[in-house]
């Protein structure tokens, strides 16, 4: 649905509007009804999939590599590379991850989507970060490592081939997890008016323009928070079957 909106909603998110039918509840030819500018509001909340599904899988890849690097990195090396890891880990840790993203795009409105990604990613690595280097400590020392270390396996071979298979299982079970937290936390966003802005399409904002005329037209509201709520619950279900299938324990 995010990836091809149009095989689903038949009409754009902002075609054929027409002000008479504003705000017009569930009807014949208008399953989800209307919207304020009188558009169809199933097209509206199937075209705002697409921002809320590619935000959170966007910001998911790009902290996964991120806590891939940096955890093998710091947790095979030790010494400095790791105490720099993890106190920069630590510092943006600390950080809430709605508010500070709050802080950052307010100081900077004419941001577009590509740019909230990016400070999403800032501030989603950590938790990923902690559990790959985890692993990583507790991998290296195992007798294989130290096999393949002693038949004069490089460090680059060990942690490649040897240790990052092994301990990347935990991480990818996190990250499916994490796309619903991002997605949630994007929509969070946009309702408080920090995030995406007009004319772009989201729930969020679906959500935002809702809030004030819920008590008269629910419709506005329900159906955007019902299909977030869907998607966010669909991606940490996802995660668990993830986590059934990879934890051996399980099996």
């Amino acid at each position: 649905m995010a990836a091809f909106p149009g095989l689903f909603a038949a009409l754009g998110p902002n075609e054929r509007c027409d002000l008479r039918m504003s705000k017009r509840g569930p009807q014949s030819g208008a399953l989800f009804g209307y919207d304020l500018q009188g558009c169809d509001y199933w097209s509206q909340v199937v075209h705002g999939t697409r921002a809320s599904i590619v935000v959170g899988v966007a910001v998911t890849v790009f902290a996964l590599l991120i806590a891939i690097v940096l955890g093998l990195v710091g947790g095979f090396y030790g010494g400095l590379a790791d105490a720099l890891i993890s106190r920069t880990t630590d510092v943006f840790f600390g950080i809430p991850f709605v508010l500070g993203a709050t802080v950052v795009l307010v100081a900077f409105p004419d941001h577009g989507m590509w740019a909230m990604t990016l400070v999403l990613v800032l501030l989603g690595w950590t938790t990923m970060t902690r559990l790959m280097r985890g692993q990583v400590i507790a991998i290296k020392h195992m007798d294989y490592v130290a096999a393949a270390r002693m038949l004069g396996a490089s460090d680059r071979r060990l942690m490649v081939r040897h240790i990052l298979p092994n301990a990347v299982a935990p991480v990818f079970v996190v990250a499916m997890l994490n796309v619903g937290n991002v997605i949630a936390g994007e929509a969070t966003l946009d309702y408080l008016g920090v995030g995406l802005q007009y004319p772009d399409v989201s729930w969020g904002l679906q959500l935002n323009t809702a809030q004030t005329f819920f008590a008269e037209h629910p419709h506005l509201l329900v159906f955007p928070a019902l299909f977030l709520t869907t998607t966010v619950l669909s991606f940490l279900m996802l995660g668990d079957v993830v986590r059934d299938a990879l934890d051996p324990r399980l099996r």
